[in-house]
């Protein structure tokens, strides 16, 4: 689900945790071998939006949140900054994209295959397992191109009474 969470509070960046035991993912060394592992070069900026996505396992976060969660950390970065972060961790596959509305995206922490439901009213996401949509026939990709994946977003809303 979509949530905003603190998760580091040092004066710039933040340090590792002084105990792991609070930890539900990823430690902050496994960001530094996580960028590295894809080619990134692990700077400060970098580390510290890393370790503020994926501390806490998978989750649904757009930019305006992330930034949000940074400057509560005390973590000095601007909203472009942000935007380019989420999206060369897109680029390189720790993240996806999940577009809801033309000016809305979110970015996934799980990035194995699924899909998404949209609560309309709380603008948030929810992961479906992948073995529970079935999606018909693909259309045919025009020359020189190819399916990457298909993604489906299922949109709620509360029932009418």
């Amino acid at each position: 689900m979509t949530q905003s969470r603190p998760h580091a509070s040092s004066a710039a960046v933040p340090t590792a945790p002084a105990s792991t035991g609070d930890l539900t993912g990823c430690p902050w060394h496994d960001v530094k071998a996580k960028l590295r592992e894809v080619g990134l070069r692990p700077t400060r900026q970098r580390m510290a939006l890393g370790w503020i996505l994926f501390a806490k396992g998978d989750r649904h976060v757009t930019a305006e949140m992330l930034y949000e969660e940074a400057n509560h950390a005390k973590v000095p970065v601007s909203l472009a900054t942000v935007y380019n972060t989420l999206h060369q961790f897109t680029d390189v596959g720790l993240l996806r994209q999940v577009a809801v509305d033309g000016s809305k995206a979110y970015f996934d922490t799980n990035n194995s295959e699924h899909h998404h439901f949209f609560i309309e009213d709380r603008n948030d996401l929810m992961d479906i397992p992948s073995s529970d949509v079935v999606v018909g026939k693909a259309p045919v990709p025009p020359n020189g191109y190819e399916i990457a994946r298909t993604d489906v977003v299922v949109r709620l809303r509360r029932k009418k009474r």
